[in-house]
């Protein structure tokens, strides 16, 4: 074996060793499984929760149960297309994503179906499009190529940092005339968030911070259902039969459920006692059937989930992916606060909002988009082990082109001398 062989050697046993490591993990695994032990836990609890208001409305009492797995096959296939979808793309079209979601929220309000109150709907045929997820993940994927084209100007200026609040402006009123408030408030701390991330300045944070309190207080004060809320978020037992009735009945399946619950099935609160018990609160239904133990270990896994996007976004961020950095920082920062406000409503620690725990509750829209989201973030990784391996190819491959010149030089060298000994013969 020639010495050239034996030194790189070890350098084609790392090559081939990583490349076999590639092959077999082409993906984030972990991110995988959370997303679907989420996806089951929601499963389980949908039916259980859903039982009595279905034999109610429907004589059957897995009837949101069988929808529930209906909008799961939809989500997993969405998932599985967004897979096939290269982030070049969520780049280039984020502009003209964002605009065909103001549409919908356009049309949603012109001929849009009203459910209690709410026109948040739009019908086509027997489908029912709720464009308040979309909404969420559009802006944050416009915000992210934005933050990409216009860094120097939001780190430099008021101008720059001003553009993108005009843009969340224009869907906050589009989904306050639903209304949806609680939207809102996901896509303004997100925005936050990422603006922070991206380096504005300290004095332009906290003065949006401030408007942004300011403009939520004067929301709630001008609107008598959500100051309503707020009444009986601060005193839910002044009026346990009135406007407190749906947080006193959450707090109480929380206390039933102790430290490992009542067992599965076993929850009294959703013999429509608990109205939203499959959805907006279905924390509630979790922690009475599973105890603390339950909830500490879907938040525990959330957790995750939001780690594993932050630490992408970081990462992608590093290796001059600025676009996927603060497309999976935005994402981490949604389903980590969305989480916050579902389980702080249920818990009485902050004012009942209509959001939807994230691969946990019952809700075609939100599920399909949140699946998606997570599939982007699977993409993102997807695309930086790729990258990962390209690089250390290139650089074995530029390694071996000096390591042959540099083992032949010497040859020609020798050779030479050989010829100018014999001609001084």
């Amino acid at each position: 074996m020639s010495i050239a062989t034996v030194n790189q050697a070890p350098i084609l046993q790392k090559i081939f060793s990583q490349k076999h490591d590639t092959q077999a993990r082409h993906y984030d695994l972990p991110l995988l499984l959370i997303a679907l032990a989420l996806l089951s836990i929601g499963l389980v609890i949908v039916t259980s929760a859903s039982m009595p208001v279905a034999t109610r409305l429907f004589d059957n009492p897995f009837h949101f149960a069988f929808r529930h797995v209906v909008y799961m096959g939809i989500a997993v296939t969405a998932a599985l297309v967004t897979l096939q979808i290269p982030m070049y793309w969520w780049r280039v079209s984020n502009g003209w994503l964002l605009l065909s979601v103001i549409a919908i929220l356009i049309a949603i309000l012109l001929v849009g179906r009203t459910v209690n109150g709410s026109t948040r709907w739009l019908a086509i045929g027997p489908i029912s499009i709720q464009a308040a997820e979309p909404a969420k993940l559009f802006l944050f994927c416009y915000l992210a190529g934005y933050l990409v084209r216009r860094y120097e100007e939001v780190t430099e200026n008021l101008k720059g940092f001003i553009k993108p609040l005009a843009v969340f402006f224009v869907l906050a009123l589009l989904l306050l005339k639903q209304p949806d408030f609680g939207t809102v408030i996901v896509m303004f701390t997100t925005t936050l968030g990422l603006l922070f991330l991206a380096g504005a300045k300290l004095w332009q944070f906290f003065g949006l911070v401030l408007t942004g309190i300011c403009a939520v207080v004067a929301l709630v004060m001008f609107e008598e259902y959500r100051m309503k809320r707020v009444t009986a978020f601060l005193d839910p037992w002044a009026d346990p039969f009135g406007s407190g009735y749906q947080l006193t009945q959450s707090l109480m399946a929380y206390g039933r459920g102790d430290l490992f619950g009542q067992g599965l099935g076993n929850s009294l609160q959703k013999l429509e006692f608990l109205p939203e018990a499959h959805t907006d609160f279905i924390a509630a239904v979790l922690a009475e059937e599973m105890g603390f133990a339950g909830i500490i270990l879907v938040l525990g896994l959330l957790l995750a989930l939001v780690l594993k996007a932050l630490r992408l976004g970081n990462k992608a961020i590093q290796n001059d992916r600025a676009f996927e950095g603060y497309f999976a920082y935005g994402i981490g920062i949604w389903f980590c606060f969305q989480t916050m406000v579902n389980i702080g409503a249920s818990a009485g620690m902050l004012p009942t909002k209509g959001l939807t725990l994230p691969l946990v509750s019952y809700g075609g829209n939100s599920l399909i988009i949140m699946t998606m989201a997570v599939a982007i973030l699977v993409r993102i990784d997807f695309e930086l082990r790729v990258d990962g391996l390209q690089a250390l190819r290139g650089g074995s491959q530029a390694k071996k082109t000096v390591k042959a010149k540099s083992t032949k030089a010497p040859k020609k060298k020798k050779k030479a001398s050989s010829k100018e000994v014999a001609s001084d013969d």
